[in-house]
């Protein structure tokens, strides 16, 4: 793909993901996510393109398998339009957290699409890597049920079947495809290391070590969350009824 070819495609996306954030801003809102509904929005904006990118990731493979041979220099248009729409969608994204809410409440998501678009920017910019940027957009399988999941809490049915379900999956695809994903590609980059210049060796490996790092948080964070706070809730609650039975007793 030319150059004006991914900035169109790249402007078009950032075009498509601000009206999917206007039309969910005319459907109805749960009562509970009326008190935020830009966070609403815009979870369900990046629900909208995890889903997309993350059949389309699989899709690549699929149509193109010899990517997967060679993730420096063969890739297809088809994923390479890949790459330039999350580019539009990061940007996307980035903008509508400036806008709209405090810096010291998301600096960590902001600091995630520095990274991201520096790094699929230097990807279809020099036509490289390509492949290397499809791998890292199998995450987004598993953002597909981590948005799910926040999207569930605003609505306040944390508590519901669908909740724990989705909670099981989440964190078996958070593992799969975010944390295995993750350790695959470092594993590449350095097995790789005497084919790849230094400015996109270095690029690579800040960008993984951050996106690692930030993993590792967020999966203790939902681990303690869905499940070790369930754990103790159910305790307490399990207490407290042994003390009832006991002042019955009395």
């Amino acid at each position: 793909m030319e150059l004006q070819t991914v900035v169109l495609t790249t402007s078009a996306s950032v075009g498509f993901f601000r009206m999917v954030n206007y039309g969910f801003a005319t459907l109805p809102i749960p009562e509970t996510a009326q008190r935020n509904t830009w966070k609403w929005r815009n979870i369900s904006t990046s629900f909208v393109h995890s889903f997309i990118t993350g059949i389309w990731a699989v899709l690549c493979f699929c149509v193109h398998p010899q990517m997967a041979e060679d993730l420096i220099a063969t890739h297809s248009v088809f994923s390479h339009a890949l790459v330039s729409v999350s580019i539009g969608y990061f940007i996307y994204d980035f903008f509508d957290m400036i806008f709209n809410q405090k810096v010291n409440q998301s600096w960590e998501l902001l600091f995630h699409h520095i990274v991201v678009i520096s790094c699929f920017g230097l990807s279809v910019l020099t036509c490289r890597y390509v492949g290397f940027a499809v791998v890292a957009l199998l995450v987004e399988i598993n953002s597909i049920f981590l948005h799910l999941r926040q999207m569930l809490r605003m609505a306040s049915v944390s508590k519901s079947t669908l909740y724990r379900v989705n909670s099981m999956i989440n964190l078996g695809t958070y593992v799969v495809f975010r944390i295995n994903t993750l350790a695959w590609m470092t594993r590449w980059l350095v097995l790789n290391r005497e084919h790849i210049p230094l400015l996109s060796y270095t690029v690579g490996s800040v960008g993984l070590a951050i996106m690692t790092v930030m993993n590792i948080v967020l999966f203790y964070r939902l681990l303690r969350t869905d499940f070790l706070k369930s754990s103790r809730e159910k305790e307490v609650k399990k207490e407290k009824e042994k003390e009832k039975e006991k002042e019955k007793e009395m």
